[in-house]
């Protein structure tokens, strides 16, 4: 693992979102599998998710989040100089998402890449993006967390079926010395732990062992819960531990929107006021990359999240690899 203070010139200047419009209730799940509205708000909080059409990829979700930024900040992004799309369920093995992206964006001199980190991809992104604007070799970065988890679901499953959804967000990082919005970080990885949550590409085996549902999601939902409830107070901690504040100066707490009863508990255990916390997943599930992207825009559309704001972020999930960001809101 690695925690660090950062001495930044990043600063996040945009955010964007977008989700398709056809959505999957509880009620059209009861129609699908052995479940029930109740059995799912119960045990995860969420009452629906959206879904993309057949003809709607990554890339596309990925698209109109960045059109939704440019929109609401009057920003362009012709002279961006790298795009960055956080994703496991990318338009193809390659090209990348971040290319499909570039070509749709119109952008000539940039460089793309897509990263995957699973739920903590939106994290990661962030992190590189300050990591390289503050090493000088980019001055601006389009960082999205996209997923198309819709087409990687099996809806037979009432386990996982019940979770995910489909949605994009993006944030614009540019240079600026004066203003920096990251403040300290903390990242790492149990990839030991990764047969506990997977989707299969070319290997069928893990650790020896033959995995399941080939090309879906499976996940053992009672393990990755129990290492999220743990793991994840303890790297808030960390955190916090290399910057000047305390967890009583944050203003708002953004972890990945997996699950209501874990996020409930990951406060508890930490001791951080549920209504200090964001989460997506009341209306849009589980959107691995993607929730805190979506979750940092509600606050933002509903007024909650104001500059000067300390926020702190932390994205967990498939590697079973997590990141978490302190930062300073001032768009």
């Amino acid at each position: 693992m690695s925690t660090s203070k950062s001495k930044s010139k990043a600063r996040i200047t945009a955010i964007g979102s977008y989700v398709p419009e056809r959505k999957l209730t509880n009620y059209d799940l009861e129609q699908m599998v052995d479940t029930s509205d109740e059995w799912i708000m119960k045990r995860t909080g969420i009452k629906e998710r959206r879904i993309a059409l057949d003809e709607q990829f990554t890339s596309d979700l990925s698209y109109n989040a960045v059109l939704n930024l440019m929109q609401r900040y009057n920003k362009s992004v012709e002279d961006v100089d790298l795009i960055m799309v956080c994703t496991f369920t990318p338009d193809y093995i390659t090209p990348s998402a971040a290319s499909s992206l570039q070509a749709k964006l119109g952008i000539k001199n940039t460089g793309a890449i897509d990263l995957n980190a699973a739920c903590a991809g939106f994290t990661y992104g962030l992190h590189v993006a300050n990591g390289l604007i503050t090493a000088g070799l980019n001055k601006k970065i389009l960082v999205i967390g996209s997923e198309t988890l819709s087409k990687v679901t099996d809806y037979t499953d009432r386990t996982t079926c019940i979770l995910f959804g489909d949605g994009a967000g993006a944030a614009l990082v540019e240079y600026d010395e004066q203003h920096p919005s990251f403040i300290s970080s903390h990242i790492g990885s149990e990839g030991e732990l990764g047969h506990h949550l997977y989707s299969t590409r070319l290997s069928n085996k893990m650790n020896g062992s033959d995995l399941l549902n080939h090309g879906c999601i499976v996940q053992n939902g009672r393990e990755v819960y129990k290492w999220a409830v743990t793991s994840v107070p303890k790297g808030m901690l960390s955190v916090l531990n290399n910057s000047p504040y305390e967890l009583s100066d944050v203003n708002w707490f953004v972890p990945h929107s997996a699950n209501l009863r874990m996020i409930e508990s990951i406060c508890e255990k930490s001791s951080f006021p549920l209504e200090q916390t964001l989460y997506s997943l009341v209306h849009y599930g589980n959107t691995s990359s993607a929730t805190i992207p979506l979750s940092l825009d509600l606050g933002v559309r509903e007024g909650k999240i104001k500059n000067g704001d300390k926020i702190l972020l932390y994205g967990f999930g498939g590697g079973l690899a997590y990141a978490g960001l302190l930062i300073n809101w001032n768009i």
